[in-house]
């Protein structure tokens, strides 16, 4: 288990620590939550959900789900048949840039955006608890636009974008902490993914926090570096001349860690760098303590990985050990989501890339580099 440094009354922290107690009981717990939105759905009716008894028959009646099976099974939700699939309707879509280049839409439900909210306040909250309950403040808002295209969907078009954007947008604040600029004022911008693009949304960002006191940055871990070296170059400051912050909340790639952290430094002074797991899917887990790994909400969704041996609940797996991560949110049953998870011991995780043939060789290499010291 890991260490858990003091407890927390907060309760939104609470359910995250004592899944990670026992995480057995809560994935068995979050199964049963899951079983009962699935069985609200023609596809979770048709697989049984109302009468399974437990994992090995959850895994066994329902198939695992690429992003292909995916978009076929959302198109009627879509045409207004959100029963066919979802157990609630869609208060919104949202975009992910795929591996490929190629844009994936996927919905969002009242309770994904729920889950979003409380599972992604985790990082923010948990860190402000162990450093002494101090309010982080305003934070830089580093989020791609949240309006971007339309969707046709039964009642008309929908604009939608970026999901880091849209829960910006949908959230603006994070317990005490205030996003800034607002969402609004950089989807106000033009919404390309060129560099003239992104260099008038950094212009905007910071001009609007120039004279505020900024205590962190929030976003994706390549735009937060992008944005400290724009300022490098068009106004010769690094973030940390211009404010003083505590730390950078950062999510979405491999090796925040070991190459993302120490650029933050250099740039924004010596921030702490609070990793997030999430993705559009969800908000699967945080960085815990000073280790550099995450933890998972274990009470939110459930793990599965399939590993060379078969495929096993996450919280089975032991150090060392790794696979391609499944998992089942309030929306999507056993949703293989393309990334690669290694066990660091004691419910610590690291995700160390894409289910890609380059991302596992190296991974492979690295373990027979440096096996010694694993």
């Amino acid at each position: 288990m890991p260490r858990l440094e003091h407890e927390s009354t907060n309760p939104l922290l609470i359910p995250w620590y004592r899944g990670l107690e026992d995480p057995e009981e809560a994935q068995l717990q979050t199964l049963n939550e899951l079983l009962k939105g699935y069985a609200k759905t023609v596809y979770g009716r048709e697989h049984g959900a109302g009468s399974i008894g437990g994992l090995d028959e959850y895994r066994e009646r329902f198939p695992r789900l690429g992003y292909p099976e995916l978009k076929t099974l959302l198109e009627p939700v879509k045409r207004g048949d959100h029963a066919s699939f979802l157990p609630e309707p869609p208060e919104t879509w949202v975009m992910i840039r795929g591996t490929t280049g190629t844009s994936k839409i996927l919905p969002a439900t009242r309770t994904h955006l729920q889950q979003i909210l409380s599972c992604g306040a985790r990082a923010l909250i948990n860190y402000v608890d162990r450093r002494g309950n101090t309010p982080l403040g305003k934070i830089l808002n580093l989020s791609m636009p949240s309006r971007v295209a339309t969707i046709q969907v039964e009642d008309g078009e929908l604009q939608y974008g970026y999901s880091s954007g849209t829960y910006s947008r949908i959230f603006p604040s994070l317990g005490d902490s205030i996003l800034i600029p607002g969402q609004a004022e950089i989807d106000s911008l033009e919404t390309g993914m060129t560099r003239g693009n992104w260099d008038k949304r950094f212009e905007l960002i910071y001009r609007r926090a120039l004279d505020e006191d900024v205590s962190a940055a929030i976003g994706v871990a390549p735009v937060i570096l992008s944005f400290a070296r724009y300022l490098k170059r068009e106004h010769g400051k690094r973030p940390a001349d211009l404010w003083d912050m505590d730390a950078v909340i950062c999510t979405s790639v491999r090796k925040i860690q070991t190459r993302y952290a120490p650029l933050f430094r250099k740039h924004y002074g010596g921030v702490s760098t609070v990793e997030m797991y999430s993705a559009t899917e969800g908000v699967f887990a945080q960085q815990l303590d000073d280790l550099p790994y995450v933890s998972p909400n274990y009470d939110a969704y459930l793990f599965e990985v399939e590993t060379g041996s078969g495929t096993r609940m996450l919280h089975e797996l032991r150090r060392g050990e790794w696979g391609r991560l499944i998992v089942s949110t309030c929306m999507f049953p056993r949703y293989d989501i393309g990334d690669m998870i290694e066990a660091m011991g004691k419910n610590y995780f690291r995700v160390f890339g894409r289910a890609r043939f380059a991302h596992v060789l190296e991974h492979r290499l690295y373990r027979l580099l440096f096996r010694w010291f694993l």
